[in-house]
């Protein structure tokens, strides 16, 4: 993502791509999409460990990998050699879209915690829908939903002011651990400051003034000394802030 100074805001709307319950577009679970794949594919589990790497940028392609618990970050190198955070994982998503096309991998997948995945074949894949549509809708709806994704992760980046993008990331993050029937009132965040800020396109003393603003503000808490643990007792309030941070200054009377 650019490091960008917006000069004009558009009105911020929600994600297209989120619905109640978890469900997907084409309203199946997460839950339920997951049974399905284990059931129709039997793939490969693997545990994995924060740190490790499923597949790294250059790599030939051959799987897609299924997240079903933990989370990843996806890296790119920028041309001087620095990591650039492109992208965010959580249960129930897909990991490997980019290496498709080219037949290598784009981007590095990185654990942030300790987790599984679940290793597919993209060939014995293309077979299984060729014999179960259900498989194949689950298909095109993980692949609609990271292109929702990364528009909208742009769209904040080149719309929102710095402290409006910080609360957007964690309303993002909060719900999505709500769809997944997880846990958002209190959240672990798997990144440091200065991983938030690259991902977000901001440095890492911009992203601590946004946090310290929105804790003082009482839309978040922090739960521990270390303030990794953000407590959320209200997602809404974190997208009432971005529009607060929209609205136009009123007009200074004359």
């Amino acid at each position: 993502m650019l490091n960008t100074t917006p000069t004009k805001t558009a009105p911020f709307r929600p994600s297209l791509n989120q619905t109640a319950g978890g469900a997907e577009p084409s309203g199946r679970s997460t839950m339920d999409a997951l049974k399905l794949l284990g059931e129709q594919l039997q793939p490969q589990r693997r545990v994995v460990h924060t740190g490790d790497r499923i597949y790294q940028a250059g790599e030939r392609f051959g799987n897609l990998y299924i997240l079903n618990s933990g989370f990843f970050k996806i890296v790119n190198l920028s041309a001087d050699g620095r990591e650039q955070v492109v992208g965010l994982k959580f249960r129930g998503d897909w990991l490997g879209f980019d290496g498709i096309a080219g037949g290598r991998y784009a981007c590095d997948a990185v654990a942030m915690d300790t987790g599984e995945i679940w290793v597919v074949s993209y060939e014995a894949l293309l077979a299984a829908c060729g014999a179960q549509p259900a498989l194949l809708q689950v298909l095109h709806a993980a692949m609609s939903r990271e292109i929702a994704n990364d528009r909208d992760s742009l769209m904040s980046v080149c719309t929102l002011p710095a402290d409006a993008r910080v609360a957007d990331f964690l309303r993002y993050w909060a719900q999505t651990l709500t769809e997944r029937g997880m846990r958002a009132d209190e959240i672990t965040l798997r990144m440091t400051r200065a991983e938030i800020g690259n991902y977000l396109g901001m440095t890492l003393e911009s992203v601590s003034r946004a946090l310290s603003r929105l804790a003082r503000d009482n839309v978040i808490g922090f739960a521990t000394k270390g303030r990794r643990d953000v407590q959320i007792p209200d997602v809404g309030a974190l997208s009432a802030f971005v529009q607060r941070c929209l609205a136009p200054a009123p007009a200074m009377l004359q």
